[in-house]
């Protein structure tokens, strides 16, 4: 769709957006302008550098179905879930337990963890049936009487399912649950509506499918409805800003979901992602999800009928998958090393998960069709055993 938009690797065939997208033009143009407002504005930048975060917002609130001031780039997603927890998990007598799921990204879990510890409640884990795909019917028989919130991955990140999450949302709420999303495998991959579904608060990253660069600035989400919170961990950058600046000794929460911005932001960073999102403006979530679509699907019937060796985990109803698509193999270590080797890039998930990531803004059926070739010889051959005792790489 914009493949000439980004800085493609020469030679090689990229399938590992889904952990760091490639680098748009536009975002290193970005940067370029703010490092040259550095050299010669020096203190000064900051009079347009300000409020750099707030108008990324409603570019940002497109990419999730959310009000501008629903939403803010900061943080990272581990920081942005303390943050949210400490605002939002409030134990009250018997309902005070905490839920997630078994096969949530370890970093949620531990966030989660040391809140139940701190406040002697149980964190839940949602089994899975099969370990790598969840059932609606567990989710929904997890949210209990006694339980305060839920914290749910939109799409997981080793199997690529993508959960339902307006039904969830919904039955979290008639239950008294408070209910955030994980949505670090879905957010500029496939359009949300956390305002309309009521979702309660959701964190992401920038850095996969919207492309905004290795530890790119994180993004949150908290409903209108929660405006009169105060946050529960507050530094200076989430304070009101047309009084930030007058150093008043008690904390004045920012409007919407600026307040919950603790420290002052990198401001190169937050250009990388202003320069990346100018591409989901100019195309939309919509086309942009229409066409990750296609190339999954694609991806999906070539694998079933030329690479039967391998089992697909990735659901295949549209509605039900997210980005990416997971294969799983005894020797999927190996043979992502050996698909390396040839110049294409996968990325690899314990024990034995090959995920492969066309992204609709760069990659191409072409690229799938040689890369299923590939995989065909190196199984033919055998010529990926040589990565024996190898370790991985580390995406």
């Amino acid at each position: 769709m914009k493949r000439g938009a980004f800085a493609y690797p020469s030679g090689q065939i990229y399938l590992d957006g889904n952990s760091l997208g490639l680098m748009p033009k536009a975002a290193r143009a970005r940067v370029l302008t703010r490092l040259e407002e550095w050299e010669h504005e020096a203190v000064s930048g900051w009079e347009h550098w300000f409020a750099l975060s707030e108008s990324l917002s409603p570019s940002i609130a497109r990419l999730v179905g959310a009000r501008p001031a629903e939403v803010i780039a900061t943080g990272s997603i581990t920081v942005n879930l303390h943050a949210l927890l400490a605002t939002f998990y409030r134990p009250d007598g018997a309902k005070r337990h905490l839920v997630a799921t078994e096969l949530d990204f370890p970093s949620d879990l531990y966030a989660l963890r040391s809140w139940a510890d701190r406040a002697g409640a149980e964190l839940r884990l949602i089994p899975s049936r099969d370990g790598r795909t969840l059932l609606e019917e567990d989710v929904l028989s997890a949210l209990k009487d006694d339980v305060a919130l839920a914290l749910l991955p939109t799409v997981l990140y080793r199997s690529g399912q993508l959960l339902p999450v307006r039904s969830i949302t919904r039955a979290a709420r008639e239950r008294g649950v408070v209910i955030g999303w994980d949505a670090a495998h879905s957010v500029g991959c496939l359009p949300h509506a956390f305002h309309e579904d009521n979702v309660d608060f959701a964190v992401w990253c920038h850095y996969k499918y919207v492309n905004a660069g290795p530890g790119a600035p994180g993004g949150l989400f908290v409903h209108e409805r929660h405006a009169g919170l105060v946050p529960g961990l507050a530094g200076w950058w989430g304070h009101d800003k047309r009084t930030q600046f007058e150093m008043r000794p008690h904390f004045h929460p920012a409007e919407g979901a600026g307040a919950y911005q603790i420290a002052t932001p990198s401001i190169l960073a937050l250009s990388a992602l202003e320069g990346a999102l100018e591409t989901f403006d100019e195309l939309g979530i919509d086309a942009i999800r229409a066409r990750s679509l296609e190339l999954t699907a694609y991806l999906i019937e070539r694998c079933a009928r030329e690479l039967p060796e391998f089992i697909l985990v990735t659901p295949r109803e549209p509605a039900q998958r997210g980005g990416h698509v997971a294969l799983v193999h005894p020797e999927a270590r190996m043979l992502s090393l050996a698909l390396r080797e040839r110049g294409i890039v996968p990325d690899f998930r314990e024990p034995d998960i090959l995920r492969l990531a066309p992204v609709a803004l760069y990659n191409s059926e072409d690229e799938l069709d040689q890369t299923v070739r590939v995989l065909r010889e190196l199984l033919d051959s055998g010529q990926y055993r040589h990565f024996a005792g190898q370790a991985s790489a580390v995406t």
